[in-house]
């Protein structure tokens, strides 16, 4: 009887690093089957390696490889962190050129899925599908910012999981309990080799680059029907900082988009409902 390879989890991942042609050396983890289509993850605002949680990932990782990383200037990635979501995107598309694995299938979170449009739009031979977890497109009325409470709790130099509770779970028991859960396994599954926190300067460049996104412009809005990818809009019912309703907005906008808005949910949905949502990605993927 043969021996079957160990299933190594997102919390045992051994931690890569990789230089790139832009002179940046990106750090990164790879889950899942090595040979199987990669899936490249794009993080939320200030976030890490081990700001995913490791769940959602080993159960994303079924069947495929994912990759998530720190992009230019983010945690222990080198250089400096733009202050444009088009030079982020730029400078994921570096990081899958280096990684030489193709075409790539895309999900971003937040900040992420702002890169991961843009991505889409500049390099489409490099995409084959899309998932935009808690986005809105370029140019949207009231997305210059966030609300004072949410940029409150998220956006101070010293932020706490508590802070982080507030913005990605609901107040319901519900969803708290689900909150507390995902915050043990993010802040406490992985002891070691865990990566190098945020800077501020990231969170400053990260910040100017949501406003710029989110200066109304409604020309802009079309930019975002030139992407012919299949691509899935996913929110959270109850999200405070990137409201449900530019999900409907960009699923409309999307020629090939279809949308789902989980329930008793806020910005964490895709942690809280992490079973749920990495089926629902895995039926998208499959062409279900």
């Amino acid at each position: 009887m043969s021996e079957t390879t160990p299933v190594v989890t997102y919390v045992d991942g051994e931690t890569h690093g990789l230089g790139a042609s832009n002179g940046v050396d990106y750090v990164y983890r790879t889950t899942g089957a090595s040979d199987a289509s990669p899936l490249v993850l794009l993080q939320h605002f200030r976030g890490n390696l081990d700001n995913w949680d490791p769940a959602l990932i080993d159960a994303l990782a079924r069947g495929r490889r994912v990759i998530t990383f720190d992009n230019r200037g983010v945690a222990a990635s080198t250089g400096t962190t733009p202050s444009t979501i088009a030079q982020m995107a730029l400078d994921a598309i570096d990081f899958i050129d280096a990684l030489g694995v193709g075409e790539v299938d895309l999900l971003g979170f937040s900040i992420g899925s702002f890169l991961a449009q843009e991505i889409a739009l500049v390099r489409p031979s490099t995409v084959r599908q899309v998932v935009l977890a808690s986005s809105a497109p370029q140019g949207a009325s009231g997305m210059h910012g966030w609300a004072p409470e949410v940029i409150d709790a998220v956006g101070k130099p010293e932020t706490s999981a508590a802070d982080y509770l507030g913005v990605f779970f609901t107040d319901s028991e519900a969803s708290r309990a689900a909150g507390q859960q995902v915050a043990g396994r993010v802040f406490g599954a992985r002891t070691v080799d865990r990566d190098a926190t945020t800077s501020w300067q990231t969170r400053l460049a990260q910040y100017d680059a949501v406003c710029s996104w989110g200066q109304p412009n409604h020309s802009l809005l079309e930019r975002v029907s030139a992407i012919d990818q299949p691509v899935f809009v996913a929110n959270g019912d109850s999200d405070p900082m990137i409201l449900p309703r530019y999900s409907y907005l960009l699923a409309g906008l999307i020629p090939e988009a279809r949308l789902k808005i989980y329930p008793d949910a806020a910005h964490g949905f895709l942690f809280q409902h992490h079973a749920e949502f990495a089926a629902d990605v895995d039926a998208f993927l499959a062409g279900a």
